[in-house]
């Protein structure tokens, strides 16, 4: 089979290879998957490009450990093959899911993996929006309900509202009658008015952190300042919650959270993702034409490094997908 193999870091360009390798048999609780779409995450960015540095610690410090070199972690696909101890699939079943828990490697035409990393797609969904879904959706949703607690009328900021996190985000929001500010570049403005926002900033114009506008609940897709600047732009009681960014920042809301707790009402959280844990809810939403998923591409399967790259630049508006020919 083809695949996508990556051995040091670099551009992705440079450092992704696409080889033919034997396709992988199921052990016995996994599905193979004939791989029929996959996407662009944050994790496919930084295994090859090896940044932030400090993930060098987790991948490898000179070049990326074995068993992550096929990188993918969301996918899309039929089952091909079954384990003797499947109990969820049958061969022929569509699927998909967010496989991170249990493994990666979607870049490629075959896949091997748990049976519970996955769940049934129905058939009005295409491959290329099943892909683009399970990751970005999960944070998006756990982010505003499950930690956040949104409620109905919040002033809501997204800071990387046009990314693929973040126009599920807006839509899920509006969902719950909040009011709405998005933050990304200029141009993804329009689309994010499209998908709900109320108010719009262009990030090179404008930081928000020195506006006069405070909000209930502030969700970050990129944690690149510091926690005292967006502790300025909280309301009383408000909360600041992030999905992951830049590492220093990220340590220093572990220790200042504490601190915080004595001397405020404003709280800080980390979204500790649960994977297709509430897709069904997603699901609904989408089959009832409440939200809807924004893709950027598809991509072919030969242009990944691209796709990878163009994450990487932040260029995409919503989610980059990557669908296989055949």
């Amino acid at each position: 089979m083809k695949a996508f193999t990556i051995t040091k870091y670099g551009p992705p360009a440079e450092v992704f290879h696409m080889v033919d390798i034997e396709a992988p048999t199921p052990k016995k609780r996994e599905v193979k998957i004939r791989v029929c779409a996959t996407s662009v995450n944050d994790y496919d960015w930084c295994i090859s490009s090896g940044k932030p540095w400090e993930y060098r610690l987790l991948f490898g410090v000179f070049r990326q450990r074995k068993k992550l070199r096929i990188p993918g972690m969301e996918v899309s696909g039929i089952v091909e093959e079954v384990g003797n101890e499947v109990a969820k699939f049958k061969v022929g079943d569509t699927v998909y899911g967010d496989i991170s828990y249990y493994g990666f490697g979607s870049y490629a035409e075959w896949l091997c993996i748990d049976e519970r990393a996955l769940v049934h797609k129905p058939g009005w969904m295409s491959f290329e929006e099943a892909a683009s879904i399970p990751h970005a959706s999960m944070l998006a949703l756990q982010g505003l309900r499950a930690v956040g607690e949104i409620t109905e009328g919040m002033q809501i900021l997204i800071n990387g509202g046009g990314g693929g996190m973040g126009t599920f985000a807006v839509q899920i929001w509006k969902h719950y009658q909040a009011h709405v500010t998005g933050v990304d570049s200029a141009n993804k403005l329009d689309a994010m008015k499209t998908l709900g926002c109320d108010v719009v900033i262009d990030y090179k114009k404008e930081d928000f952190t020195q506006g006069n506008q405070k909000y209930d609940l502030i969700l970050d897709c990129r944690t690149n300042r510091s926690l005292w600047k967006y502790l300025k732009v909280l309301k009383p009681g408000g909360k600041y919650v992030t999905v992951g960014g830049a590492s220093g920042k990220l340590l220093q809301m572990l220790y200042l959270n504490p601190i915080l707790k004595v001397f405020s009402r404003k709280r800080v959280k980390l979204v500790m993702l649960r994977s297709n844990e509430d897709l069904d809810f997603i699901q609904k939403l989408i089959e009832k034409g409440g939200i809807r998923c924004v893709i950027d591409g598809p991509f072919p399967f030969e242009q990944t490094p691209l796709a990878v790259q163009r994450f990487g630049e932040s260029a995409h508006l919503g989610k980059i997908v990557i669908s296989m020919e055949r």
